[in-house]
């Protein structure tokens, strides 16, 4: 489970739509919603409302170097947008979550 869930995505795109429940997590390209939303249970002790998933593919990149241009392609990502229950937090800092009583 604990594969599944990368890396927090810590931009300041991402922790604008903190005020709206939402964080934003790099996972597993062939993970699901399912498997996204257990391993938040798991992980952080928290009731996930809905899930949203973005891949976006490789950029090719290039370089000049002593032997000549080298070409290759950065990899595959595909990043959650989690959406909590009302009451519920993530600390993504301290990799710390649960309700905010």
């Amino acid at each position: 489970m604990i594969k599944v869930l990368r890396k927090p995505v810590i931009t300041e795109k991402a922790t604008s739509v903190g005020y709206l429940r939402q964080y934003v997590f790099e996972v597993d390209p062939n993970a699901n919603k399912v498997q996204i939303r257990a391993a938040l249970k798991q992980m952080f002790d928290v009731e996930v409302d809905s899930i949203r998933t973005v891949r976006t593919k490789g950029k090719v990149k290039s370089r000049m170097t002593r032997r000549g241009i080298q070409t290759g392609r950065t990899n595959l990502r595909k990043k959650a947008y989690v959406t909590l229950k009302e009451g519920q937090t993530i600390d993504v800092v301290a990799g710390e979550g649960g309700s905010e009583d």
